[in-house]
């Protein structure tokens, strides 16, 4: 088989491919077909191989686009940070422990930065008493005191 047949094969298989429904075809169905289209008997070893190859590479192709796009969406949630809610709708920010977590919540109209204590009754995870919701003020006067705290925090271990 000549170079110049190789090629006109490989295009025509690959536009075959590409616009197939990849659930209903096999590659005795692309085969045929581009026999056809090219007017040459693809039935016999050599050819079939040939084929063989184009349509393994072809679908090795597709599963590492698929797995690079999947990959990307997961790059994209976690990015978005995955919104997840609780049983009350509240946005999981993240999970301290099996029982604590930070969430955004809204009462009242206002937008609340929740860290608390759940616990679990009929099923469902409720908040308890336990924990703080503090408003965008207070969260922001928090943030600004964060070096602080971990100063304070260091200062204490170092004494124990």
């Amino acid at each position: 088989m000549d170079e110049e047949s190789k090629v006109k094969i490989e295009e025509t298989v690959r536009e075959i491919l590409n616009e197939s429904d990849m659930t209903e075809m096999t590659e005795f169905k692309v085969r045929n077909l581009a026999s056809e289209r090219l007017g040459i008997d693809l039935s016999d070893k050599s050819h079939k191989a040939f084929v063989r190859g184009i349509v393994k590479s072809f679908l090795e192709e597709v599963e590492s686009k698929q797995q690079q796009e999947e990959e990307e969406e997961e790059e994209d949630r976690a990015k978005e940070g995955n919104k997840e809610l609780d049983d009350d709708g509240d946005l999981i920010i993240c999970r301290l422990s099996d029982k604590r977590r930070v969430t955004i919540q809204e009462f009242r109209g206002k937008s609340l930065v929740s860290i608390r204590e759940y616990y679990k009754k009929d099923g469902k995870e409720l908040p308890s008493s336990k924990g703080i919701s503090l408003t965008d003020e207070q969260w922001s006067t928090f943030k600004k005191n964060i070096p602080a705290i971990e100063d304070a925090v260091k200062k204490m271990e170092s004494r124990i």
